[in-house]
């Protein structure tokens, strides 16, 4: 016997790194089922990252069948597939959507050179001031101009660079087409034109006709066609809307969708974004802007590398399995750590320094210093870099009430009660913490269809707050943040030096 379910479901895929999470929404009843099926990521040299993007058919598949059959769903109780999907990727397909080789993800850093060298010809500023963003290895761009240069017969059967869910949605609907997030992300895209960057484009020594039309998050490219529907389980003609990016999805899934509010996002790294009427482009170049899921805002956004990730690390090197023994031991030495203060750049840092030679840093250590000081300096030392981030942003006029938490480290109290006292801002909860970024991209949908007005209505269903951490004047991180600040500009020099080293060492 078939359940009682909503009458207008949005099915929503978030292909992150690790895998599918698909999501189905009720516009009313918010999370109704979800599940995650992980995919594989080949690392094939130190420093590439790859994904095979039949994979990522096969699960959006499967995460489709099977969220259907166990919400006893027919095929008409799904209004509309919406996406959001990991960013900075590259991906060559051929005239009828095949893929010529696994796709290059956006942790794969092999285009160094590549860069290096649209920089040098470009210019770092001009390229920032058109896209928004300081180009890099991880940016799709470099991915491509690295394929011409090394697989060259690749590139000259490459049709379309897509994303992870534009390829997705060509499968669906056989559609070209990518949205304005992911664009801004190849750093290729004229961040207020809204439309590919042709200087840009000829600079790298690539064909505009290469990239995708570029849509608003919330638009419908297409349907799903009647061989789609038989692999899925969906119905011939179900609306596909593109959605966004990973970044731009939860920020619309933390409901950040005017001005006020910001959110943080706490996964192996961590991000500030917020949403503004115009780009934010800081003459420092700190931070980056992307369009937003609702095409007439922006999503200012300063993203660090080691967030979650440096705490796995502290945790691993002390052995303990349960993050809770070791946040209720940091709890207990107290606000500052005893004066012990931690740089988490253990992977060198994006935002606000962008210096890849950067290093983790322990300052002022002393005997009397244990597990639960560096502990408690590793929550704080991610707190005090988002603080830097805070303030990029807003000595750029980007105005900042509230701020609102959402991934894994959002379920960390301790780290909460540290964020809201150091930033100085409430810090609410979401009542899904974990799903911000597949909502968004139901959000994205929602609207998308007609289901609800604008993001703006579908922000205030779908977000809903579950509590506030409320901040502490404290004059211990007022003082220590200053140390903190100091103690990276004088080391700028040492960290050269040690980066030297290591490169010599082949640390």
């Amino acid at each position: 016997m078939k359940t009682q379910v909503p009458q207008k479901l949005v099915l929503a895929h978030d292909l992150g790194t690790s895998g599918d999470k698909a999501v189905l929404v009720g516009v009313d009843e918010g999370i109704v089922g979800s599940t995650f099926i992980p995919y594989a990521t080949h690392q094939l040299a130190a420093t590439w990252a790859e994904q095979d993007p039949e994979e990522w058919w096969t699960t959006v598949c499967r995460a489709t069948r099977e969220l259907l059959r166990s919400h006893h769903l027919s095929q008409s109780d799904v209004a509309v597939v919406a996406f959001s999907g990991q960013m900075m990727g590259c991906l060559p397909v051929d005239k009828r959507g095949r893929p010529l080789r696994n796709a290059i993800i956006w942790a794969d850093q092999r285009a160094v050179a590549e860069a290096r060298e649209f920089v040098e010809r470009v210019g770092l500023a001009r390229i920032y001031y058109i896209t928004g963003h300081r180009v890099g290895p991880a940016y799709s761009c470099p991915k491509m101009v690295w394929l011409r240069r090394h697989e060259p017969e690749v590139f000259r059967n490459t049709y379309k660079f897509l994303q992870a869910k534009d390829f997705i949605v060509h499968r669906l609907t056989e559609m070209w087409a990518t949205d304005y997030s992911d664009a801004c992300g190849t750093g290729l895209f004229d961040l207020v034109r809204k439309e590919w960057a042709e200087s840009l484009v000829e600079a790298a020594g690539l064909d505009l006709r290469m990239l995708p039309r570029a849509v608003p998050s919330t638009t419908v490219v297409g349907e799903v066609t009647s061989s789609a529907a038989e692999v899925t389980g969906l119905a011939p003609g179900t609306p596909v809307v593109i959605g966004g990016g990973d970044g731009v999805c939860a920020t619309a899934g933390a409901g950040v969708v005017g001005e006020g509010t910001a959110h943080l996002y706490l996964g192996s790294s961590a991000w500030l974004a917020a949403a503004s009427r115009d780009p934010l482009l800081d003459p420092a170049m700190r931070t980056v802007t992307w369009v937003h899921i609702d095409p007439d805002w922006y999503s200012p956004n300063g993203t660090m590398h080691n967030a979650g990730s440096s705490l796995e690390w502290v945790r691993g090197l002390f052995r303990v399995r349960d993050y809770a023994v070791l946040e209720a031991e940091a709890e207990a030495c107290g606000a500052g750590a005893d004066g012990l203060v931690f740089l988490p750049y253990l992977l060198g840092e994006r935002s606000p320094y962008w210096n890849p030679s950067a290093r983790g840093t322990f300052v002022g250590l002393t005997p009397t210093h244990g597990r639960p000081h560096l502990f408690r300096a590793v929550l704080e030392g991610v707190a005090f870099n988002l603080r830097a981030i805070l303030e990029a942003l807003e000595g750029q006029g980007l105005s900042v009430a509230r701020l609102r938490v959402v991934g894994g480290g959002a379920q960390s109290r301790a780290w909460r009660r540290i964020l809201a006292d150091v930033l100085g801002r409430p810090l609410e909860l979401l009542a899904h913490p974990l799903e911000a970024t597949a909502i968004g991209a139901a959000m994205a949908g929602a609207v998308g269809v007609g289901l609800v007005s604008d993001l703006a209505e579908a922000g205030t269903r779908l977000a809903r707050i579950v509590g506030v951490e409320d901040p502490t004047p404290s004059d211990v991180y007022s003082t220590l943040y200053g140390v903190f600040r100091e103690a990276y500009d004088r080391l700028i020099p040492v960290f050269e030096r040690l980066a030297r080293v290591q490169e010599k060492e082949g640390v």
